[in-house]
């Protein structure tokens, strides 16, 4: 809805470690008056990791339960796996909440996966 004047904004909930993120942070920001509401969707809360923390044997409490950090430089981004329709549906009652008539979130038909690595051919040699 372009010409209202509200838009959300939503980034990786910081914790207090540098690096590790353990939820969305949403964000209603008015173009002339600036951010007018927060709101913090936990993953622990959504169940957006608990696949990998079962298979990692990971509880509530233990380091590493329901976030993800951004210091790990794997050719996969560190939210790889994440369970994204109970979040999909919080943020989407939060929009109805402050803009109401919003069209539902927009997604992709098919899941983004992380490409698969091409084995390298090195080209032939003259002789």
């Amino acid at each position: 809805m372009p010409d209202l004047p509200l838009r959300l904004r939503i980034d990786f909930a910081p914790t207090i470690r540098a690096g590790r993120y353990d939820g969305l942070r949403l964000q209603v920001v008015h173009l002339e008056q600036g951010r007018i509401d927060t709101a913090v969707l936990s993953f622990a809360d959504y169940g957006a990791f608990a696949a990998r923390d079962r298979r990692l044997d990971r509880k509530p409490g233990q380091d590493g339960y329901a976030t993800f950090t951004d210091w790990n430089h794997s050719e996969h981004p560190p939210w790889a796996g994440i369970a994204v329709t109970r979040l999909r549906s919080a943020i989407d009652q939060y929009v109805r909440l402050w803009i109401p008539g919003a069209p539902p979130l927009r997604t992709s038909p098919h899941p983004v996966k992380a490409p698969v690595p091409q084995a390298r051919t090195s080209p032939a040699r003259t002789r």
